[in-house]
């Protein structure tokens, strides 16, 4: 008798599949969550595969911070055209002009706590009752408590003390009205994982990601993108530099290092080497040791 053995993307592809197909089970009326960042894209990626030879049955969901890459927008507004499935885009200007949030002031001044309002107010506008995301367990210590079905209540916040358990393959998305639930189909997938599997599967992703000529800022120990949005500091200087983001957020926060790698061949080397986090270069982690914990708990990604 003839064994199947699968190896370990294929299992890692097998459960991400397994989840996305529990989501449609259980739900009503899913999203995913899309920021146009390598995670989110290889969840839809995923999604296609799951619902195949459907198309993914349901929206993707952006919350637009206004302070976006614009090679970021560029590509879901590609990707959502070859998709053909349906973009819901939650505005952050929008909710600081109908006075919902107020913009931060200062040098270190970002909207990404914002967006947890935003969110919230289109999960809600929606009625959506599980947001995918694309968030693993490697990223940061808050991701790591997550489980795969991450209950919301009807605030929107999360309480890790308050969380269903997961036995086995058994998922529990039974909810009250007005609560909702995060669902992380890559939850046990690491960086090198998502390169690997994007080098596998061909996965077209951001210029971004590859190493670039920009002009920077040396800030926070990062290389910050010049954009209209920054404010020189005294002593500051611009630079031209030749680099790559490994994570991509709000073009005031997301830091780059230097780098010559310009393939998906030479990211997968470069990332095998790396001792650091990848989130390490944005800015907004950085303001506490527990500043994504602090914004999950209200509502964030």
């Amino acid at each position: 008798m003839s064994k199947y053995y699968l190896n370990y993307l294929d299992e890692l592809e097998s459960e991400a599949i397994f989840i996305l197909r529990e989501v449609w089970a259980q739900f009503e009326n899913p999203v995913i969550l899309f920021s146009g960042g390598k995670d989110s894209i290889v969840v839809t990626h995923l999604a296609k595969k799951a619902y195949y030879p459907s198309k993914i049955p349901f929206a993707l969901m952006h919350v637009d911070t206004g302070h976006n890459f614009p090679e970021t927008i560029k590509f879901r507004d590609d990707l959502i055209n070859n998709l053909g499935v349906k973009l819901i885009v939650g505005s952050v200007q929008e909710s600081i002009d109908n006075g919902r949030v107020a913009e931060e002031k200062g040098k270190n001044a970002t909207r990404n706590a914002l967006q947890i309002t935003t969110l919230l107010d289109a999960i809600e506008e929606h009625k959506v009752d599980c947001a995918i995301g694309g968030g693993r367990r490697d990223e940061e210590k808050a991701r790591a408590k997550e489980r795969f079905f991450s209950h919301r209540n009807d605030f929107g916040e999360w309480d890790p003390k308050n969380q269903r358990p997961e036995l086995w393959n058994l998922l529990n998305g039974k909810h009250f009205e007005g609560e909702h639930f995060r669902a992380f189909p890559i939850s046990n997938w690491t960086e090198m994982d998502v390169w690997n599997y994007i080098k596998r599967e061909n996965i077209n992703i951001p210029s971004l990601y590859f190493a670039h000529t920009r002009d920077v800022v040396f800030r926070n120990n990062s290389w910050i993108p010049v954009s209209q949005f920054l404010k020189l500091e005294e002593g500051e200087k611009i630079e031209k530099k030749k680099i790559r983001f490994r994570t991509l957020g709000d073009i005031t926060i997301t830091g780059g290092i230097e780098s010559d790698a310009d393939t998906l061949e030479k990211i997968v080397d470069e990332v095998s080497m790396m001792r650091k986090t990848e989130r390490g270069d944005r800015s907004d982690d950085k303001r506490s040791e527990t500043a994504m914990e602090d914004r999950k708990r209200q509502g964030y990604f």
